[in-house]
């Protein structure tokens, strides 16, 4: 069998990527497919507005500086990945897709739906593959929790709660000259962390069906930070001349399958972030820790189950990892010498799993409708908001393929045979 993959790895053709964005979360997407070990992926080159950026990237990691028309144009790039600012991702993938080339995108598909709605319909009108993060529910910990539910250890699964309270500090940030956009519609909270809990909880339980709900931007305080422009003065509902986006969202969710949910976020919190996944039912609970880890480090997974005949107590397993792609130890500082966002992650897998789909000519596990699938259930509960109903989701994304259980580490061969 080991001879027979080595072989096929032989025979297939690496997929040439490059990436548009070098900024800070560029690294750990450059880290995983440049030294991931992936030998489905040819990672060709960078680019970014600031040339300094994608200089230091490309040399960080040994490949070329580009430009965007470079990546564009070049008839070799198959996949070019996005990792511009949010507000920036329905341009930018439109950009990608008409160039004939695959997309991936960072965070949500889009800031609006409509423009989500657009890209997806290119994309299949071009016959051309359009995904988008977060894949951290093909890490160690998800995977972990996917199979416990697929074997039946909680029973019947009933009530989900997803929640993430966090001090994303828009009251408090003095601002960040080059990203002018954040903080208006499309680029807080329900756009930025939507899609981390959205993923997994379709990788889990599968497509929501309906949703309504609650959302509005807290501006009941005034601005806290000495060096802002507007330091003691009320906090201001528009941003740049734009509407400041949504900083508190709460709904409810039915599943296809007919499992309820809630899904809340909260920006004007605290910190250090409060993220909960709690899937609740008939005969155990399962708990699992921020999707915005891939597992390990303190973030695991924990089972607790129905009470024994003789004491009546709940007992709780922390269960180890049945899936390889957890976090590596976050003291060994980034390549870089700097500070670099989720450095330890494995960010970049659905882009390997995308280079597989496109080679077995297979539908990728991140696919464009669970990419839509996201942005739609928050437009759905702005909509709620503004008109008091319930609304039906019409995307209807596959539940991802689990990867293969078992760790990696036998070279090629072994990565694979887990795709």
């Amino acid at each position: 069998m080991v001879r027979k993959q080595e072989e096929y790895i032989m025979t297939v053709k690496p997929v040439k990527v490059a990436l548009i964005g070098s900024g800070n979360i560029s690294y750990t997407y450059l880290n995983t497919l440049v030294n991931g070990g992936f030998h489905i992926v040819d990672v060709v080159g960078c680019s970014d507005l600031i040339p300094e950026r994608s200089k230091a990237r490309a040399e960080l990691f040994g490949i070329r500086q580009m430009t965007n028309e470079e990546i564009l144009n070049d008839p070799e790039i198959e996949i070019v990945l996005n990792t511009t600012q949010l507000w920036n991702h329905t341009a930018v993938t439109k950009m990608i897709l008409e160039a004939g080339k695959n997309a991936y995108s960072e965070k949500a598909m889009g800031d609006t739906f409509e423009g989500a709605k657009s890209n997806y319909e290119l994309a299949k009108s071009k016959g051309l593959f359009v995904g988008c993060a977060p894949d951290i529910y093909m890490g160690a910990a998800y995977q972990t929790g996917r199979k416990l539910i697929d074997d039946g250890a909680i029973g019947r699964p009933l009530i989900a709660h997803a929640m993430c309270c966090r001090g994303y500090n828009s009251h408090y940030a003095a601002g960040d000259p080059a990203d002018p956009h954040a903080g208006s519609a499309g680029t807080t909270i329900t756009h930025d962390m939507a899609g981390y809990y959205v993923n997994v909880l379709v990788s889990l339980l599968g497509p929501v069906k309906r949703a309504s709900g609650y959302t509005k931007f807290y501006n009941e305080r005034c601005y806290e930070n000495p060096n802002h422009p507007r330091y003691k003065e009320p906090v201001s509902t528009e941003i740049g001349g734009l509407r400041r986006g949504d900083s508190i969202f709460l709904s409810a969710l039915e599943f296809e399958n007919g499992v309820f949910g809630s899904l809340t976020f909260n920006s004007e919190s605290f910190f250090p972030e409060e993220p909960r996944v709690e899937i609740i039912g008939t005969e155990g609970i399962l708990s699992l820790p921020d999707p915005n880890n891939f597992g390990g480090w303190g973030y695991d997974v924990y089972l607790k189950r129905v009470g024994n005949a003789k004491n009546g107590q709940n007992e709780v397993f922390r269960v180890p990892f049945t899936h390889g792609y957890g976090d590596t130890d976050p003291s060994i500082p980034p390549k870089s010498g700097k500070r670099e966002p989720c450095h330890n992650s494995w960010r970049g897998l659905a882009v390997v799993d995308m280079a597989y789909a496109l080679r077995r000519g297979r539908a990728p596990r991140s696919s464009a409708d669970l990419a839509l699938h996201t942005v739609e259930i928050i437009d759905a509960v702005e909509r709620s908001m503004k008109d008091n109903q319930v609304h039906a989701i019409h995307s209807k994304p596959e539940r991802p393929a689990p990867l293969t259980p078992g760790m990696f580490g036998m070279g090629e061969a072994s990565i694979d045979n887990i795709f």
